[in-house]
């Protein structure tokens, strides 16, 4: 009973998870729309104490005709990527490695999953994800679960508020390779995004620059 307070009380913690409507300018999502190369893909993200090695939050990419970033109820924001009730758009690599860098820290590594998957399933996903809504607190991997479960060959992904019982699941899909992202960054989320957000302001900055010499 006590590990059950300890893993409620993480997710609670790192989620941080709070359903607030959220809804990017259309100019704004076409705008940064990002088409990735290669086959279709789902990539689900878990963050898992170093301490305890309970789960704290989940988080879904889908490559299909786009990338799409489902991260229910998460904490994570930047400029450059529009979001939509927790969908975030126009994530290329270095948003990609900033969402990273943002989870794996001295407390938490990140395990990434990744499945090649058809262009149906791909199109199953990204429509599931735009049209949930914002997920409310704690409920990150209950959201995931539950659309990754509809999906046809995968119902043995159970409906689950624990991200480790759904990465496990989701471990379960044939041809998944799995990858985990160490980092001894600061704690403190705060002060990274504040870091994430001046790295974008000086690449605009030259941006500007090269393009008016």
């Amino acid at each position: 009973m006590k590990r059950a307070f300890l893993v409620l009380g993480l997710l609670f913690g790192l989620a941080a998870c709070g359903a607030e409507p959220v809804w990017a300018p259309d100019e704004a999502v076409a705008r940064a729309r990002f088409e990735p190369a290669g086959p279709p893909t789902v990539t689900l993200y878990t963050m898992i104490s170093n301490r305890s090695g309970a789960g704290g939050h989940s988080a879904l990419m889908i490559d299909g005709e786009q990338r799409l970033l489902f991260d229910p109820a998460g904490t994570w924001h930047h400029p450059a990527a529009p979001e939509r009730n927790d969908v975030f758009f126009g994530i290329g690599p270095q948003l990609l490695d900033f969402y990273i860098d943002y989870h794996a820290r001295e407390t938490y590594h990140v395990v990434v999953q990744e499945v090649e998957v058809t262009p149906e399933i791909a199109a199953q996903l990204s429509q599931a994800v735009l049209s949930n809504g914002a997920v409310p607190k704690a409920q990150c991997s209950l959201s995931i679960s539950t659309i990754l479960g509809r999906v046809p060959g995968w119902g043995h992904i159970g409906r689950s508020y624990f991200p480790v019982r759904t990465m496990e699941a989701f471990a379960e899909i044939p041809g998944v390779s799995t990858e985990r992202i160490y980092d001894d960054d600061t704690d403190n989320n705060r002060e990274i995004l504040a870091r994430q957000a001046r790295e974008e302001m000086r690449a605009q900055t030259v941006a500007a620059i090269l393009g008016d010499s």
